[in-house]
């Protein structure tokens, strides 16, 4: 006998998709793409891909002192515009500095969650946010592939992965709440610059709060630095 489906008991799922890409320069050039995704909060490792990329320019030395990718490497390598479909049609993509990875693949449609600025808001006590040290700080459970290191797209993706997985698990943030957080300036816990350099806003605020709000006059603030004062003045 056929059975009604009462579609409010149906459970969707949210396909969220972690990209990565590594990259000639700061400004230009994908050398490398990757993704994994994760549906809901599970971690789908059959899903991770990760492609070369030839960017038809020179990789800067600093890029390659990064990420150890070479010209010679990328040489016979599809262009970014034969690759970028398969990174597609996800409900939400996830970066870790998701401003660079977004800069990069303008073609991506998705929204972007930012991995660096929810760990800033959530680990505020943290000394980085890097994503290394975010791995080895909160213990991921990070089930990186042989053969590759830090700053290869596909193993940052997988870091980021977790990471995510974490923030979500510890934070019980929406979506809403994750791009609101994702698309408001950096949370900042400490001075980068100045007398009080490497102090955290709570002990400037606490020593002299007055030079805090003189900052807030100062032209040309950076806004992750504004913001961060506003926040935590009101905490």
């Amino acid at each position: 006998m056929f059975q009604k489906t009462n579609l409010e008991d149906v459970k969707l799922v949210t396909k969220y998709r972690v990209v990565d890409t590594e990259t000639c320069d700061f400004d230009s050039g994908i050398v490398e793409i990757a993704s994994i995704d994760l549906n809901d909060t599970e971690i789908d490792y059959n899903s991770q891909q990760s492609h070369f990329v030839n960017p038809h320019k020179s990789i800067s030395i600093g890029a390659m002192t990064v990420h150890h990718i070479t010209d010679e490497m990328v040489a016979n390598s599809p262009l970014i515009d034969d690759v970028i479909s398969n990174y597609k049609g996800a409900d939400y993509l996830v970066a870790h500095n998701a401003e660079f990875d977004k800069r990069m693949m303008p073609e991506m449609d998705a929204p972007f969650i930012c991995t660096l600025k929810l760990a800033r808001r959530l680990y505020p006590e943290l000394e980085s946010h890097s994503n290394q040290y975010l791995r080895y700080a909160l213990k991921l459970d990070a089930h990186v592939p042989e053969g590759l290191h830090a700053h290869r797209a596909l193993y940052d993706c997988i870091v980021t992965a977790s990471l995510f997985k974490r923030i979500k698990d510890d934070s019980g943030w929406s979506d809403t709440e994750m791009l609101e957080i994702t698309n408001q300036p950096s949370l900042l816990s400490k001075l980068r610059f100045g007398k009080y350099k490497g102090m955290t806003f709570t002990e400037v605020k606490k020593e002299n709060a007055g030079y805090l709000t003189w900052l807030l006059g100062q032209p040309d603030l950076d806004p992750d630095v504004e913001f961060s004062i506003n926040y935590w003045l009101e905490r």
